[in-house]
């Protein structure tokens, strides 16, 4: 199932920041400023905001046709190349009754973000554009200290190139999901406590498998279940699922839940794999494994999928640095090699 791709980026685009959730950039300015500026000198191009993107947190939990508005315009001024979230949040789902698919399929531009923006990219998915799951303005770009390499190199050559993104590698020096708290604005000048890299973790399957991407902060994908927004089994047929855990920590356990529930929706065994991100919020590393053990004992014993590829303890979601995911671009899971890849551009020269 083919998706329409976005023109890619490059010096002298102009971006527009949104908030389709969350007023993060009133509530704490300084950290939206600074993403702002990190990403602008990083890349070389222009930043704008959105008529309401830095309202006041609360006028814009009241409003969300405001912020759907927001999107709607972004998507359709000529002038405006790309849209990046300010920040996610738990409302973005309420903007669903106010969007416009046909306008958005007409209009692709890359879009970004994640959290609660996976409301926004199973909308695109509807839509049938590719849009990218990375980093947002106040969580990515902003980063303490300056933006991590590895994912500046990510957001390069996924957005910014109408190359072959390939062989996405792991991180391989340090992470984090340290919490600084953002409304203390000398954390800013603290680079966050790095713990070691200790890989991907490749299960099941020794051979080689493609399917298109789908995905999210699995916290919020769960929300979307029995609206016309989750994609039916036919939809993700052959599809690699991305799945990752907000900061709120959920248990392993409901992992093995939201595997049931796509059990029950005839989706699960239609699935060609599967990825998990890190687990976000301030989870102990040493139970990382609880994690990986839920999805697979899932898949593998309850329904007997013992050749499906599952990839665990990626770069992706809620721990930086991260990689960007084009979702619905096909990518390439080679369990022997222990390697994956995206062997064409998601985005296109024009």
């Amino acid at each position: 199932m083919s998706k329409i791709k976005p023109k890619m980026l490059r010096p002298g685009s102009r971006i527009a920041a949104i908030s389709l959730s969350w007023g993060g950039p009133s509530t704490v300015p300084y950290r939206y400023q600074i993403g702002k500026q990190q990403f602008e000198e990083e890349f070389g191009v222009t930043v704008i905001e959105t008529e309401h993107a830095l309202r006041d947190a609360d006028w814009l939990a009241k409003n969300p046709k405001a912020r759907a508005d927001d999107l709607m315009t972004a998507f359709t001024d000529d002038t405006i190349d790309g849209i990046i979230s300010t920040i996610g949040g738990d409302d973005s789902i309420r903007t669903l009754p106010y969007l416009d698919l046909d306008l958005i399929r007409d209009n692709p531009k890359v879009f970004m973000g994640y959290s609660d923006t996976t409301i926004s990219h199973a909308t695109c998915f509807r839509a049938g554009i590719v849009s990218f799951y990375g980093p947002s303005f106040m969580a990515g770009f902003a980063e303490n200290g300056g933006m991590f390499p590895y994912m500046v190199d990510s957001v390069r050559r996924t957005l910014f190139s109408a190359q072959p993104i390939g062989v996405i590698e792991p991180n391989r020096t340090e992470w984090t999901v340290e919490y600084l708290p953002w409304e203390n604005s000398e954390n800013q000048l603290i680079r966050r406590k790095l713990s070691p890299c200790d890989g991907w973790r490749f299960h099941q399957s020794e051979g080689v498998v493609e399917g298109h991407l789908f995905g999210g902060c699995v916290d919020v994908l769960d929300w979307l279940r029995g609206t016309e927004y989750f994609p039916a089994a036919g939809d993700l047929d052959g599809a690699i699922l991305f799945l990752e855990t907000s900061e709120e920590m959920l248990p392993p356990s409901f992992l093995t839940r939201f595997v049931r529930c796509l059990a029950a929706m005839e989706i699960l065994e239609g699935l060609g794999g599967i990825l998990l991100g890190r687990p976000g919020g301030d989870a102990n590393p040493h139970t990382f494994q609880e994690y990986d053990d839920a999805l697979c004992n899932a898949v593998r014993e309850e329904y007997g999928l013992t050749n499906m590829p599952i990839v665990t303890n990626m770069d992706f979601g809620h721990t930086d640095p991260m990689f960007v995911i084009p979702i619905g671009m096909k990518v390439c899971i080679d369990s022997a090699k222990q390697e994956i890849a995206i062997n064409e551009a998601a985005v296109v020269d024009a």
